[in-house]
């Protein structure tokens, strides 16, 4: 049995959440979602538009390990309809700077030329510079995986390195710091 997916999903009031076939259409104020279901191996009850609940049809190993992780992407999809997700990275270093002008991001990271980013439509960039302060991209979405995938890939542009403790940290990201050289 899957602990987290004998769990319901409880339904937030400006959500909706319909089904027809193998598709799960989720509608909220941040956005909608389509996601797909095997119908064959699950039962997926709407209770009153107020919770739903996914059991297996069959209980075997397959369906056990599948079970949690649909319940979770479901789960996801409500969450973000109704509050969004959103992803806070922090650029630590002289010289680095964001900027965006729409769905393109521009970082300058102390590379000879400037990196150019064009984001999906579905995430919403700020970027929040102030005097004496680091510079902060602030990613938002009612998707959860797209928004940490984008988030990501700016982060490998140039990863924190536990020498200086310069590169692009995630909110609230801590760098174990290493200690240099000692020569005599």
């Amino acid at each position: 049995m899957s602990k987290i997916g004998k769990i319901n999903i409880s339904i937030p009031d400006k959500v909706k959440v319909a089904l027809s076939g193998n598709n799960v259409n989720v509608e909220g104020p941040f956005g909608k979602k389509t996601l797909s279901i095997d119908t064959t191996n699950f039962d997926l009850k709407i209770n009153e538009g107020k919770n739903i609940s996914i059991k297996p049809k069959k209980n075997d190993q397959n369906s056990k390990r599948l079970w949690g992780m649909n319940r979770s992407l479901l789960n996801n999809a409500i969450i973000g309809a109704d509050k969004g997700y959103e992803k806070i990275l922090e650029l630590v270093g002289v010289g680095y700077r964001a900027s965006n002008s729409g769905q393109k991001l521009e970082i300058s990271l102390g590379f000879s030329h400037n990196i150019v980013l064009q984001l999906p439509n579905e995430v919403k960039v700020e970027t929040i510079s102030e005097k004496g302060a680091n510079p902060v991209i602030k990613l938002t979405s009612f998707d959860k995986q797209l928004v940490g995938m984008v988030a990501a890939k700016i982060r490998s542009f140039r990863k924190p390195e536990p020498y200086k403790g310069k590169g692009i940290l995630y909110d609230g990201e801590k760098i174990i710091r290493k200690a240099g050289k000692t020569g005599k």
